[in-house]
């Protein structure tokens, strides 16, 4: 990446430098925890004094993205997945944490015109068209989930993708879009006939639906996504620590 501070603005020189420096970190090939250029070398090329550089590169370390180490360098720190309350995974990676194998009974996309909820959500009329992925999953013997995923229309995913890989290393490695935030909604429900037979129930049995708004790192909406568990194989936990 060509670094390049504009001597002439009013912007003091370690603001520039540290907006410079927030775009580097965020390319592929340093987001991974790569160690930055040396501070001789990285000063030379925005041609300010190393003390400027350095200004800048504390602020950065002080908000967590960059880790300093004497004698060594410094390095990007890897981006974590979090929601505000705890650490989150993906449905794929929670299951494997549990040690249960999980198996996609049915999968399907399509693009599909977008409900009131999901337009707001994106931002986008009412009626666009994006990508859907609708996925039954569970165990090997019976599934006890139904997923439905909406994506941001600038995200061009489509039904050539391997989906047996977990969905936001998809988005991570084939698009570069880091799913950072997750804002859910958990509420208990009757299996409608649609669900009660997707999850070999009576209609009228209790399901648990979680709603996900997920964000990517730059906080741009980039999925919509509703699961709809058997009430008798989903329990979500939470931990709280109060401040004392």
């Amino acid at each position: 990446m060509n670094l390049k501070i504009d001597h002439t603005s009013p912007k003091p020189l370690h603001k520039q430098a540290e907006e410079l420096i927030r775009n580097l970190i965020d390319t592929p090939e340093y987001r991974d925890g790569q160690y930055l250029p040396k501070e001789v070398y990285l000063s030379e090329q925005l041609k300010i004094s190393r003390n400027t550089l350095r200004q800048a590169i504390s602020t950065l370390v002080a908000e967590g993205l960059l880790v300093r180490k004497k004698g060594v360098g410094t390095r990007v720190q890897k981006k974590k997945i979090f929601s505000g309350a705890s650490n989150w995974l993906s449905f794929s990676e929670e299951m494997r944490i549990l040690g249960i194998e999980i198996h996609n009974f049915e999968l399907q996309i399509i693009r599909h015109e977008v409900s009131a909820e999901v337009a707001a959500f994106f931002g986008i009329e009412v009626g666009t068209k994006v990508m859907r992925l609708e996925r039954l999953r569970g165990k090997k013997d019976a599934p006890f989930v139904y997923f439905i995923s909406e994506f941001s229309p600038q995200i061009p995913i489509s039904a050539s993708e391997n989906f047996n890989r977990p969905l936001y290393e998809i988005l991570e490695r084939d698009y570069g879009i880091v799913a950072f935030t997750s804002k859910e909604e958990i509420n208990a429900a009757a299996a409608d006939s649609f669900i009660a037979a997707k999850l070999e129930i009576k209609q009228g049995e209790p399901i648990l639906i979680r709603k996900r708004y997920v964000y990517d790192i730059n906080n741009n909406p980039i999925e919509f996504n509703v699961g709809c568990y058997r009430a008798d194989s989903f329990t979500y936990t939470i931990e709280s620590k109060r401040n004392i």
